[in-house]
């Protein structure tokens, strides 16, 4: 396992709570496991090969093990700032059928050679980080021509929200929309067709909780976006 150089100021602690909630059943069912089916409606992945995937902020490593069973790569490459991250991560590693590698290290600085990935997944995990243009850069940097980016996360609308404002913890003045989003990830040289591109309204991305819904209440068509969920492709 490498380790990073430095990662002072490049990210922001999680919580106590945040930690042990991306351990619970509620986020891989319904978080990730939702968010990797949401993607795979907007893109045909599984008729493609991806021999290398590298996986942006695999935390307890429940991402790691899923996109194994799902892809099959040949070699899976974990990264995260949080030197605990391979701890809490090794039970799904050893599930892994796949070659495992995890680096220490901060995402605006990636320990791999240019155009060496053949998938990128970001998943909840770019609005942790503070330099939002760097890390965009290194994402384009690492995947080859034709590679692809499965990239998921939670907008300003709910990062800005009171419930997660006293649960989790975040840089807060670097939080985006969902069109934001885009056009970040668009300036960075990436392809995202409007048809590659998902905004689900989840029921636990809402300050209700979804339970307006539940009474008969409508969902608003006139809101800002909680979520977005987009396949981006660096062109060959």
């Amino acid at each position: 396992m490498s380790q990073p150089t430095n990662n002072g100021g490049s990210w922001v602690k999680e919580s106590r709570f945040g930690v042990w909630f991306l351990g619970t059943d509620t986020w891989i069912v319904h978080v990730l496991t939702r968010a990797l089916n949401n993607l795979e409606s907007l893109y045909p992945l599984k008729e493609r090969e991806f021999s290398v995937i590298l996986d942006i902020g695999y935390g307890h490593g429940h991402s790691l093990k899923l996109l194994d069973e799902r892809y099959s790569p040949n070699r899976l490459i974990g990264v995260d700032v949080d030197p605990k991250a391979e701890g809490r991560a090794k039970a799904n590693i050893g599930h892994c059928r796949s070659q495992v590698e995890t680096h220490l290290c901060d995402a605006a600085a990636l320990p791999l050679p240019d155009q060496s990935v053949d998938m990128l997944f970001c998943h909840q995990t770019f609005h942790h980080l503070v330099d939002h243009e760097r890390a965009i850069q290194e994402f384009y940097r690492v995947l080859k021509p034709g590679g692809v980016m499965l990239f998921a996360e939670s907008c300003k609308r709910y990062i800005h929200s009171l419930m997660i404002r006293l649960l989790f913890r975040h840089p807060m003045d670097v939080q985006k929309t969902d069109d934001e989003y885009v056009a970040l990830i668009r300036g960075a040289g990436f392809e995202v067709p409007e048809e590659q591109i998902s905004r689900p309204y989840l029921w636990w991305s809402r300050e209700d909780l979804g339970l307006f819904e539940k009474f008969g209440f409508k969902v608003p068509e006139d809101r800002e976006e909680t979520l977005i969920n987009l396949v981006a492709m660096r062109p060959e």
